[in-house]
C-alpha cells in the first residue's frame, strides 16, 4: 500500500519555503526560544490575548498547559513566565484569532480538505459551529446542537449491542469530563474506552503495575532536584518536555550527574540556556548530560541487564531493601550474572567500557531517578525493558527514598488523570464496584477494545459508531491506510474538537464535528463559572481555569457535550443526574470523591493553590500492592531483532515544531531542518553502504514478516545524522503508515513505532505494488482480529 503526499503539502499548499538542511542549533532554549515563542503567539493571538494567556499559563490560579504533563513547581516558586517554547506554541494554536466557520466548510469539500497537509488544516483556526456530513454528502454543513445530539442518540440506541460503539479519549480531556465520559460509556453498557495511552505509556502501566503495584511515577519534582544521578532513557526533553530542562538544570547546579540513553545525540542534552532566568540570555548555559550512551534502537533491555550484571558483581546493592521489600532477587541476579557481553555489545552498539562507565556512575549514586518515555515503550519487548529499569531501581533501593525513583514522563497534559478517572478498557474490579455502589447500576465487566483492537473491530465490521473526545485518531494510530479504511466502515463518526484535523476527513456514513471550548477559555454553566482539574506525571492534581472568552458563542464545553449525549442516549436510565453534573462540576467532583481511590474530599483539595498529590504506596511507605505483596524482580530474556542486510531499523519521532499530531510549523532547528518534514536521518556510513548520498530523495518501505503488505511512504530526503549504525529516524505522523497494525508490544498491545524494519528505495520506484483492494485484503488477512506478533530471537 502507498501513502502518496500531495505535492502542495510543503510548498504552495502551506505557503512554505523549500526544505533546507543547515547547521543544528548548538544549544536548547535561550533567547531564540523566547523570540520564537513570542513571534508565534503575537501572530496567532495578537498582543492582548498573548498577555492574557501567557501570564496565566501554568500558574496556580491560571490554566494548565495542554502540551505536556510536566509537573509544576510549588506555587510560591513559580516564574512569571512558567512555560516553555512549545507551551507557548500550544496556547497560540488554541487561542488563535483565526476561525473555521460554516463558510469555510462550504468552500471546501471533504475531498479537497483531504488533499491538504496536516499543517495547513491546523492553521485554519477554531471551528465555530457543529457540523455534519450526511450519508452521500461531499461537504460538512451546519447542524444545530439539539439535532446533533438526537442523531448520536438515535445511532447508539439502534445498535445491536453497546459493544458496537467505541469511545476514544485524548489525553487533553480534564478529569471531570473523563469521569463523566467513562460513566456514560459504562451506563450505556460497554468498556470500549481506548485512549492515547494505549499508543504511548501503556507498556509502562503494565510493567509498573506488575512490578511495584501501581502504574505511575514514584517521584516528585523535589526528588528530581535532589537526585544524585538522573538516568534519562528513550526521551528527548528539549523537544518533547522542554520544561524538564529547567528541572535538570536545578539538579545539575545541586551536584547531580545525568546519563542520557538515546540513539540520537539531541541538542537539549548538550547545552541548555534557561529562558526563565537572566543567565539564559548571556553566558554559555548548562551542559545537561554528563554521559551520552548512543544505544542502538531496541538495545535498551540488553544495556540495562549488562548494568545489572556489573552492579551485582561489584556488590553495589541495597541488601536491606532487597531483603525487606522485594522478591525474585536471586533469580534475577543469576540471570544477569550470566550476561553474554559480545551479544550485549552487538545489540546495544556500545562498548563494554562505555557501559561500564555508566554502571560506575549508577553504583556511586546514593539516589537515582530513572526517567523514560516513548523510546522505551514502543517496542515489542517494551514491558520487559521497563521491568528491567525497575530491577535496577530495586537493586539499589531507589524507591521510597528522597531524590530517587521511577519517572515515566507523560506527554499529553492529562493522560494520567484520564486513566485515574476510569478511562481504560480493562478497569479493575474495585473501580467498577465503587461505580456500582455510587450510581446503582451494574457496570459491564468484560474488557473492551483498546486502540489497536478498536481499529481491528471497525476493519472487521464488529464496531459501527466511533466517538472521539479530542485528539486526531487517524494520524495518531499506526498503519494509517488500514486505520483510514477501518473508520470509513463506521455508520457514525463523532469528533469532539477545537480545530480541523485529518480525522474529520475520515468519515463514517454520517460524521459529526462537535466544536468544544479549549483549556484557554472560560467555562460558564447554569451554576456559574466552572473550572476543571488535571493530574500531572508525578500524581499531582490541580485546577485549571481559562481566561479567554470562547472562540464562538456556539461552542460547548466537553462536559456539556458528553452529558448531553448521555441524556439523549440513556434518557433517565439508572437515574443519573446528567444535567446536575453539567450545571455545576462540583457535582462530578463529589462523585469522583466517592468512586476514585485517593480522591476523598476532591473538590476542596483540588481547589487549593497547587492542588494535592495522589497516594502512591511505594513512594509513600515502601508498600507494594503486587500479587506477592512485595516489589518484584522480573527475569526477561534479551530479544534481538533480526534486521536483514541492506535494511535499517526506524524510530518515528517528533520535530521541535510539533506536539504529537499537531504541526506548529516546519522548523526543527535543533536538528537543522527548515521548511519541510519529509526527511530521514541516517548515519553517513549507512548512507554510503546503501548506495546513496546525503540529500538524495528516497521512498521508505517497511518490512514485516507477518504479512505480505507493502507499506510505503514517498519522497523523503536523506539527512546525514549522528545516529548509531543500522538506525534511522523520521517524523510521525508522516511515517505512521509504515507501522503494521498487528506489530505490537507483548502484553500492552502498544504499536511498535520505535522499531520498524525499513529499506530505502530511490524516490518513485515502486516494487510489488498491490492494488488498493488486494492490499486491503492482505492487511485484513485471515486473523479475524486476533493479535499476531513478530518472532524475535530470544537469548538468555
Amino acid at each position: 500500500m502507498r501513502n502518496r503526499r500531495d505535492k502542495r503539502d510543503e510548498i504552495t499548499d502551506a505557503g512554505e519555503s523549500d526544505l533546507t538542511i543547515g547547521a543544528r542549533a548548538d544549544h536548547a532554549a535561550g533567547a531564540t526560544a523566547v523570540a520564537v515563542s513570542m513571534k508565534r503567539a503575537l501572530r496567532h493571538m495578537g498582543p492582548k490575548r498573548t498577555a492574557q494567556t501567557l501570564r496565566d499559563l501554568n500558574q496556580a490560579d491560571g490554566f494548565d498547559c495542554m502540551s505536556c504533563a510536566w509537573p509544576d513547581p510549588d506555587p510560591d516558586s513559580r516564574h512569571v513566565a512558567e512555560f516553555c517554547e512549545n507551551g507557548a506554541k500550544a496556547v497560540a494554536e488554541e487561542a488563535t484569532k483565526d476561525r473555521a466557520t460554516p463558510a469555510f466548510f462550504a468552500r471546501h469539500s471533504i475531498a479537497d480538505l483531504d488533499g491538504h497537509s496536516e499543517y495547513w488544516l491546523g492553521q485554519q483556526g477554531r471551528i465555530t459551529h457543529p457540523m455534519v456530513k450526511r450519508p452521500g454528502g461531499t461537504h460538512y454543513e451546519p447542524i444545530d446542537w439539539d439535532e446533533a445530539f438526537a442523531l448520536i442518540g438515535q445511532h447508539l440506541r439502534g445498535l445491536d449491542s453497546p459493544d458496537e460503539a467505541v469511545f476514544y479519549t485524548s489525553g487533553r480531556a480534564s478529569n471531570e469530563v473523563a469521569f463523566a465520559y467513562q460513566l456514560f460509556a459504562r451506563a450505556y453498557g460497554t468498556n470500549n474506552l481506548p485512549d492515547c495511552s494505549n499508543m504511548c505509556h501503556e507498556s509502562t502501566s503494565i510493567a509498573l503495575q506488575e512490578s511495584i503495584g501501581i502504574g505511575k511515577a514514584s517521584v516528585s519534582l523535589e526528588d528530581v532536584y535532589a537526585a544524585e544521578l538522573i538516568v534519562i532513557a528513550g526521551q528527548n526533553p528539549g523537544t518533547n518536555h522542554p520544561r524538564m530542562l529547567s528541572a535538570l538544570e536545578i539538579a545539575k547546579r545541586r551536584g547531580a550527574k545525568i546519563i542520557a540513553i538515546n540513539p540520537l545525540r539531541e541538542t537539549g542534552f548538550v547545552n541548555f540556556r534557561n529562558p526563565q532566568v537572566p543567565r539564559g540570555f548571556v553566558g554559555k548555559g548548562t551542559d545537561i548530560a554528563d554521559l551520552h550512551l548512543p544505544v542502538a534502537i531496541n538495545g535498551d533491555l540488553a544495556l540495562f541487564q549488562a548494568i545489572g550484571a556489573l552492579l551485582t558483581e561489584w556488590g553495589a546493592l541495597d541488601t536491606d531493601f532487597i531483603e525487606k521489600h522485594t522478591t525474585g532477587f536471586e533469580a534475577w541476579k543469576q540471570h544477569v550474572s550470566a550476561v553474554d557481553w559480545p551479544l550485549v555489545e552487538q545489540t546495544t552498539g556500545l562498548s563494554r567500557a562505555h557501559i561500564t562507565e555508566a554502571a560506575k556512575m549508577i553504583a556511586d549514586s546514593g539516589a537515582t531517578v530513572y526517567c523514560w518515555a516513548m523510546g522505551l515503550t514502543q517496542h515489542h519487548n517494551a514491558v520487559a525493558t521497563i521491568k528491567e529499569v525497575v530491577n535496577l531501581a530495586l537493586a539499589q533501593g531507589n524507591i521510597g527514598r528522597p531524590g530517587a525513583g521511577l519517572f515515566p514522563v507523560r506527554g499529553h497534559s492529562n493522560v494520567q488523570g484520564d486513566r485515574t478517572m476510569g478511562i481504560w478498557e480493562r478497569p479493575p474490579a474495585h473501580f467498577l464496584d465503587a461505580l456500582r455502589d455510587e450510581f446503582g447500576f451494574e457496570p459491564p465487566r468484560e474488557h473492551g477494545f483498546d486502540t489497536v483492537d478498536s481499529i481491528r473491530a471497525f476493519r472487521d465490521g464488529q464496531a459501527k459508531v466511533f466517538v472521539a473526545l479530542g485528539g486526531n485518531f487517524v494520524h495518531a494510530a499506526p498503519d494509517t491506510d488500514v486505520t483510514t479504511r477501518a473508520l470509513r466502515n463506521a455508520e457514525l463518526t463523532v469528533q469532539i474538537s477545537t480545530k480541523p484535523n485529518r480525522s474529520h476527513l475520515v468519515c463514517g456514513d454520517t460524521a459529526l464535528i462537535l466544536p468544544t471550548k479549549g483549556r484557554t477559555e472560560k467555562d460558564v454553566q447554569a451554576g456559574g463559572e466552572q473550572y476543571v482539574s488535571v493530574e500531572d506525571s508525578t500524581c499531582s492534581v490541580h485546577a485549571s481555569r481559562g481566561p479567554l472568552e470562547p472562540a464562538s458563542p456556539d461552542l460547548m464545553s466537553e462536559v456539556a457535550i458528553v452529558t448531553r449525549i448521555a441524556e439523549e442516549t440513556l434518557a433517565d436510565r439508572h437515574g443519573i443526574e446528567w444535567s446536575a453534573m453539567r450545571d455545576d462540576y462540583d457535582t462530578i467532583r463529589s462523585h469522583i470523591a466517592n468512586v476514585v481511590p485517593g480522591c476523598e474530599d476532591y473538590a476542596a483539595r483540588v481547589h487549593r493553590p497547587g492542588g494535592f498529590v495522589m497516594p502512591h504506596p511505594p513512594r509513600d511507605s515502601r508498600t507494594f500492592r503486587t500479587q506477592s505483596g512485595l516489589a518484584e524482580f522480573v527475569v526477561s530474556p534479551v530479544q534481538v531483532l533480526q534486521v536483514p542486510r541492506k535494511h535499517l531499523l526506524l524510530q518515528t519521532l517528533r520535530s521541535h515544531d510539533q506536539f504529537n499530531t499537531t504541526i506548529y510549523g516546519l522548523s526543527d532547528r535543533y536538528r537543522g531542518v527548515e521548511g519541510g518534514r519529509r526527511v530521514v536521518f541516517v548515519h553517513r556510513d549507512d548512507i554510503a553502504a546503501l548506495g546513496f548520498d546525503d540529500g538524495d530523495m528516497v521512498d521508505l518501505v517497511s518490512h514485516w514478516s507477518e504479512d505480505d503488505v507493502e507499506r510505503r511512504v514517498e519522497d523523503f530526503r536523506i539527512v546525514e545524522y549522528d545516529t548509531p549504525r543500522g538506525s534511522a529516524a523520521a517524523y510521525y505522523p508522516e511515517t505512521n503508515p509504515l507501522v503494521p497494525l498487528d506489530s505490537t508490544a507483548e502484553y500492552s498491545n502498544t504499536p511498535t513505532s520505535k522499531s520498524v524494519v525499513i529499506s530505502l528505495e530511490p524516490a518513485g520506484s515502486v516494487r510489488g505494488q498491490a492494488t488498493d483492494g488486494s492490499a486491503s485484503q492482505s492487511a485484513s488477512g485471515a486473523d479475524n482480529g486476533h493479535k499476531s506478533r513478530p518472532q524475535p530471537t530470544h537469548l538468555s
